[in-house]
């Protein structure tokens, strides 16, 4: 019998390989899974009966682009068992950057994702880095709670070959498209994992214009993903224009659904890349996402490889007195908005005060682009607005909306959601759930998830911080789907955590890492399945400058290794910091290539 390292003892091993749970033991050496099964002895035993064993979970969709730069725990993600991700999505990111281009690119990343821009002025090491491949060994220098991969973003590459031109979104001439397609072939020989672009006009900078490459030409993508091909070959990730709706309130999308679904086929199949996209049930239109299903699997009969990226739960748009909510415009709230949070909700029970916000007029925000100007949808949605509360139910009943506190009560619906947000301490937290909620239930989500085509992500987890907090989906994907949810069918376990590693993993060209077997990486996690909890938000000011974002409390994670160093015990950090800059190893193997080849003609 030998002796390992360290040995996971009697768990559930659910493998990420959809094979059926079995029970046994997990032997690591030196960062590698050496015996699975058996009776195992190790220097170290880490007792699982009765828990869970699974492969770290891989999330492809985060924007932790800055915050890499100033934080080594990563968190939501940390918390919630992912042991790599995938940053650099939806067309923004910081690299490449010359002295100058910074201000832009925050503007960008506040706009588009809602991350503080004075938390991005003051956290991130601006000069650090001026390429891509620059921005990559900034992050080789760093230790982190969890790998980290990138992808390089069209918005910064675009600005930085056109300048003003490229943020106007003017067409690129062949001469920018020459430029583009080189930096972009240079990254991904360097190391970055995917080309990403935005072309919905809901994406904007904080001043109200849309992402660089909003509006690109089919000629401008295909030579950028061609460059990604060039320099090794990637993911190439979009949200595409019409994905989330008409967006007419913002003037209305510029190409149909069935446009980008051909686009994206057509840059598939011509440069032989993947591609992964933003598919969500959309208000406008809530049974397109069926269309795309259907597309992608005709499609890949001609070559196309396409992965609609979906999410695990509704995307959903809290509402509270620390971050946004309906009321965050009137006039008379702004006269007290500068309080601490239970300070100003104090204030807002004073009768005058109420009387005085529930009549007053709305002030438009000074910056267009800013998520404060969401104060209209907020108050358009209040009748089906959620609370969340205690262990957060994803899949709620109308029992839980503002409509049903406010007629039980006999007031309006506005009254009823002002008097729940300034409660207490004001630190309660409602939920618009927007994507995948359209019919009252996560019908369309079940069916979108049992997709063969179809990868999960979404869950923007260093992103929208005051805004949106789905970096739990991980969590939620085993609470609700394999165990909690009653008002519809579940999802098989294996079935679950399978699509939560080896499939993302894959997509991505991690070979190494997504399934609990011999000869991979120990990214592992072991959880108490049967009480895994995913607890409403709370509001936590631990950006750079005291920015605010959410984060939500999880508990469960007996254990969480990373390359077979412990960094999570029973929810706890370790302080371990095993993790590292994941490089994409095609791009590198072609980067070798041609460096043997240079030295063999010099």
């Amino acid at each position: 019998m030998s002796q390992h390292e360290t040995v996971i003892k009697g768990g559930t091993i659910v493998d990420g390989t959809g094979a059926v749970a079995r029970t046994g033991d997990v032997g690591i050496d030196g960062g590698v899974i050496t015996a699975v099964g058996g009776d195992l002895t190790g220097d170290r035993v880490i007792d699982a009966d009765g828990a869970l064993v699974a492969p770290g979970w891989v999330d492809v969709h985060t924007h932790y682009d800055g915050q890499v730069t100033w934080d080594d725990e990563l968190d939501p993600s940390f918390s919630n068992g992912v042991t790599t991700m995938v940053m650099g999505n939806c067309g923004v990111g910081f690299a490449p950057c010359p002295p100058g281009e910074q201000e832009t690119l925050i503007e960008l990343m506040e706009g588009v994702e809602d991350i503080p821009g004075v938390a991005l002025h003051e956290g991130v090491p601006w000069g650090a880095w001026t390429t891509f491949p620059e921005y990559l060994d900034h992050l080789d220098q760093r230790h982190y709670a969890l790998d980290v991969a990138a992808q390089i973003a069209h918005g910064p590459l675009r600005f930085h070959v056109m300048g003003e031109r490229g943020a106007n979104n003017a067409d690129a001439t062949a001469e920018d498209l020459a430029e583009m397609q080189r930096l972009v072939a240079e990254a991904t020989a360097a190391g970055a994992v995917g080309f990403s672009t935005s072309r919905t006009i809901f994406h904007t900078s904080i001043d109200g214009t849309a992402v660089p490459g909003t509006y690109a030409t089919p000629e401008e993508l295909t030579a950028l993903v061609q460059g990604m091909a060039d320099g090794g070959g990637g993911v190439f990730e979009a949200i595409t224009s019409s994905s989330i709706g008409d967006l007419e309130a913002f003037g209305g999308e510029r190409f149909s659904q069935d446009h980008e679904m051909e686009l994206l086929a057509a840059i598939s199949r011509s440069t032989g890349q993947k591609v992964t996209f933003t598919t969500v049930q959309n208000r406008d239109r809530p049974d397109d996402w069926r269309e795309v299903l259907d597309f992608v699997t005709s499609e890949a009969a001609s070559g196309a490889q396409l992965f609609p990226q979906v999410a695990s739960r509704p995307i959903g748009l809290l509402s509270s007195l620390a971050g946004y909510h309906a009321f965050m415009r009137r006039a008379a709230y702004l006269e007290i908005a500068h309080l601490p949070v239970a300070e100003r909700a104090a204030r807002m029970r004073d009768p005058e005060m109420k009387a005085r916000i529930l009549s007053d007029v709305d002030v438009p925000p000074e910056h267009a682009g800013s998520m404060e100007a969401l104060y209209e949808a907020f108050l358009a949605r209040l009748p089906n607005m959620f609370l969340i509360e205690g262990d957060v139910d994803y899949e709620p009943g109308p029992e839980r909306s503002f409509a049903a506190r406010a007629e039980a009560r006999g007031i309006s619906t506005l009254e009823a959601a002002y008097d729940y947000l300034c409660d207490g301490d004001g630190t309660n937290v409602a939920s618009m759930f927007g994507a995948g909620y359209v019919e009252r239930n996560h019908d369309a989500l079940h069916e979108m998830l049992a997709h063969p085509s179809t990868i999960t992500g979404l869950g923007d987890a260093g992103a929208h911080v005051k805004l949106i907090c789905d970096g739990s989906a991980p969590t939620t994907q085993l609470t609700h789907w394999t165990r909690d949810r009653s008002r519809g069918p579940q999802l098989p376990l294996e079935f679950i955590i399978e699509k939560q590693t080896r499939r993302n993993a894959r997509l991505y060209g991690f070979t190494d890492r997504g399934t609990i077997e011999v000869g991979m990486r120990a990214d592992v996690n072991v959880i108490d399945h049967a009480n895994l909890a995913v607890r409403a938000p709370v509001a936590h000011e631990d950006l750079p400058a005291g920015g605010m974002r959410f984060l939500q409390p999880v508990s469960g994670y007996l254990a969480t290794f990373v390359n077979g160093v412990q960094t999570r015990s029973d929810d706890t950090d370790t302080g371990a910091r095993p993790g590292r800059l994941a490089r994409n190893q095609h791009g590198l193997a072609r980067n070798q290539q041609s460096r043997l080849a240079r030295n063999r003609h010099a």
